[in-house]
């Protein structure tokens, strides 16, 4: 199959396997999805979703979290790692949107990244999910599927990103992205498969024999 007709398939493949894609983070607006976010770097969602009632039973809103202390919020961020890091970005993004952006979590891409702790991943998460723009964030999950999937290079996430968004139709961005993610998490893992054994990798490359090395980012 030529890169384009591999893209077809996945993406019809991935559209009956998962019709409904959840958003895999609990959260109640965009600002506890943005904590949420923040906290799941190098952290498994379903991690953070233990965490966070806790965190947000104490704050969840900014005007909440200012008045709360970065050491009270690391004690309960610490099983999520990273806590002195998180904790100290939390209560300063907090402190930003109140004096910046009137309480609001900013709608694009340049303000979220500003914010301490907030990368592209992590503001293309709240693009997508929290306000509908399309973006096609890549985690660790979507970035091994690509390459096992031969639909980019594989050098870097940006590249990833880049050759993604390239080969899926804009307004599939969203979805998709949620899609690969299940999907990575059931039947293409990263410590299985390899590409020789989930359903997509055996349909796309019957012939491979040699397991794929997937290239950190």
């Amino acid at each position: 199959m030529l890169k384009k007709e591999r893209a077809l398939y996945i993406q019809k493949k991935l559209a009956r396997l998962y019709p409904k894609t959840p958003i895999p983070l609990d959260h109640t607006d965009n600002y506890t999805l943005l904590v949420a976010v923040l906290l799941s770097a190098q952290c498994t969602d379903e991690r953070v979703n233990l965490v966070t009632p806790k965190l947000f039973a104490m704050a969840d809103s900014p005007q909440q979290m200012v008045k709360r202390t970065p050491d009270e919020i690391r004690e309960i961020i610490r099983p999520c790692g990273l806590s002195p890091r998180k904790s100290k970005a939390i209560h300063e993004l907090s402190k930003i949107i109140l004096e910046k952006h009137d309480g609001q979590v900013p709608r694009s891409f340049e303000e979220l990244e500003a914010l301490p702790g907030v990368g592209h991943k992590t503001a293309s998460v709240v693009m997508s999910q929290g306000f509908g723009v399309p973006a096609f964030p890549v985690d660790t999950h979507i970035h091994r599927l690509a390459q096992r999937w031969r639909l980019t290079n594989g050098k870097n996430v940006e590249q990833t990103e880049k050759d993604l968004k390239a080969l899926f139709p804009k307004r599939n961005w969203n979805k998709l992205h949620l899609q690969i993610i299940f999907y990575g998490r059931e039947y293409c893992k990263a410590r299985s498969c390899f590409g020789l054994e989930c359903p997509i990798c055996t349909t796309l490359y019957p012939k491979r024999k040699k397991p794929i090395t997937v290239l950190k980012a």
